[in-house]
């Protein structure tokens, strides 16, 4: 029995083959690749103030301090991918669209940037600070967190500025709607706006309760600020409840985009 032997291809056909095969593959896993993602951050909402000398400075110590407590934002937007509102009922998770961190971790950040810009003080939240100096603690419930492509970005934020070691607490509504234009860049810079609008209310609730509380030790004749930081005074302010007027909730210029109570 006789066999007729196949033709051998030639070494440069197979080499060429081989590489078409691979970049046949390579283009294949390309298409099935998502898309690269894009990060968004709400970043410093105080982007329209001058911009600090960059310089290494040591401030003096500011007369008081605030404490911005961790944020809490509605479960359904509570999440690395943007979520946007389709409908009155219905929203859209994009998952190509992102932001740099949890939301919440974003709207506690630049609140505390812009209130510690705004109020020329610092946040000592989760730091030790002295039992000398007052401190005011900013605490913040998001009910509402909708971001519509085209139209507004929405906040509605329950907040408080509380005098630690005192009775006094404040406590306010802020509803804030930013027109927005098209695409995400828009969109996110609509919830900074909105951002900067309730810090603006929440350093005029500081300001006015550090008012109230000076004016308060006037009338009693005390000012536990001034005190010598000796280990009896600093027990004595610990044990001491100072009972201050709450003033009311600070109004917004502009009427109609914010409704506080």
């Amino acid at each position: 029995m006789m066999f007729d032997r196949l033709p051998r291809l030639p070494r440069g056909s197979v080499r060429g083959t081989v590489l078409a095969g691979a970049l046949a593959t390579a283009f294949a896993l390309a298409a099935c690749s998502s898309p690269n993602s894009r990060f968004y951050t709400l970043g410093d909402v105080s982007a329209g103030a001058p911009a600090a000398a960059p310089s290494v400075r040591t401030a003096a110590a500011p007369a008081w301090l605030i404490a911005v407590a961790p944020i809490d934002v509605p479960p359904q937007v509570a999440k690395n991918q943007l979520v946007v509102q389709t409908g009155p009922t219905q929203v859209k998770v994009l998952e190509e669209e992102r932001w740099a961190s949890l939301p919440g971790d974003e709207l506690r950040r630049a609140l505390s940037t812009s209130l510690t810009q705004q109020l020329n003080t610092i946040d000592v939240y989760g730091a030790a600070y002295s039992d000398t100096t007052p401190v005011y603690r900013v605490s913040m419930n998001v009910q509402r967190f909708e971001s519509w492509p085209g139209s507004h970005a929405l906040i509605d934020a329950v907040w408080s500025v509380r005098a630690v070691r005192s009775t006094a607490v404040m406590t306010c509504r802020s509803v804030v709607s930013e027109p927005v234009g098209s695409g995400y860049d828009s969109l996110v810079d609509g919830h900074r706006r909105a951002l900067q609008r309730i810090s603006a209310q929440v350093a005029g609730a500081v300001q006015a309760m550090a008012a109230a509380a000076v004016a308060s030790s006037a009338t009693s004749g005390s000012n536990p600020a001034s005190a010598p930081a000796t280990a009896a005074s600093a027990s004595a302010a610990n044990k001491r409840v100072v009972r201050a007027g709450v003033p009311a909730c600070p109004s917004e210029v502009a009427a109609g985009s914010v409704a506080v109570r």
